[in-house]
């Protein structure tokens, strides 16, 4: 696999996660409260969204491209270990799986327990959770674009990506008109976990002047050896997990 093809399907599915989360905000919320104020909402996070990328991209390119590399390689390491802990407890058995169903529900809940009042004809709690929802899951897709894409001088590349994905997520969403309890969204954290933090690795060592044996295909060992390395810290705690014995009960 080319180094822009692994760049692309990276990007992709690290924004694709971010997209299904925002989702299931958006479409709880609308079902319950309305669309007018919801997609408003959402169309205002869009715009400032687009505005910051605009900043940043050119921003980012007047950075030395070894410092841009150090410091895009520790923010992603550091992103990527965080979903990684997360992805192994939840394999592990140590927390439990994130169940997009079940957050469909708790927003749709909360989505029905507030107050209904409008102000100047605008539903502003749902316009309020759309907009936060969107802009907070939008803002981790758009660091995930930018770095990636700055750091490798593909841009356009990582702007396509994260893009296919919000509209791959979005049509699938127009279509089952729900959450999207059938993607296997934790599995898919946990290949992202690992390869954000391979990349993260794997570019921070650029940055500090590592010489990777094979160029750039050294990004392809650095992945099978964290992935390697997260399954056996998910088998092994797995192991050592207590089993609960059940509790007894009076007759």
């Amino acid at each position: 696999m080319s180094h822009a093809a692994l760049l692309f399907l990276t990007t992709f599915a690290a924004s694709a996660v971010e997209a299904v989360e925002a989702l299931t905000i958006v479409l709880a919320v609308g079902v319950v409260r309305g669309w007018r104020s919801t997609l408003v909402g959402v169309g205002a996070a869009t715009v400032v969204l687009a505005a910051i990328v605009a900043a940043l991209g050119p921003a980012l390119r007047l950075v030395p491209i070894d410092s841009l590399r150090f410091v895009v390689g520790a923010l992603l390491l550091a992103f990527g270990l965080q979903w990684l802990r997360k992805a192994i407890l939840r394999a592990s058995g140590y927390k439990p799986l994130h169940d997009e169903g079940e957050a469909f529900a708790r927003e749709r809940a909360q989505a029905e327990d507030a107050s209904r009042e409008e102000v100047a004809g605008m539903d502003w709690y749902s316009f309020t959770v759309a907009f936060k929802g969107v802009l907070l899951e939008g803002l981790e897709v758009a660091f995930i674009v930018v770095t990636f894409g700055s750091t490798q001088g593909r841009l356009g590349l990582a702007v396509v990506a994260g893009a296919a994905a919000v509209v791959v997520v979005v049509a699938l969403g127009l279509v089952v008109r729900g959450p999207l309890m059938r993607v296997p969204e934790n599995t898919l954290k946990f290949g992202v976990g690992i390869l954000l933090t391979s990349f993260g690795i794997f570019w921070g060592g650029e940055g500090a002047g590592v010489s990777w044996p094979g160029g750039d295909l050294a990004i392809l060992g650095v992945i099978a050896y964290v992935a390697l390395l997260s399954l056996a810290l998910t088998r092994v705690l797995r192991r050592r997990r207590p089993v609960l014995e059940p509790v007894p009960t009076r007759a």
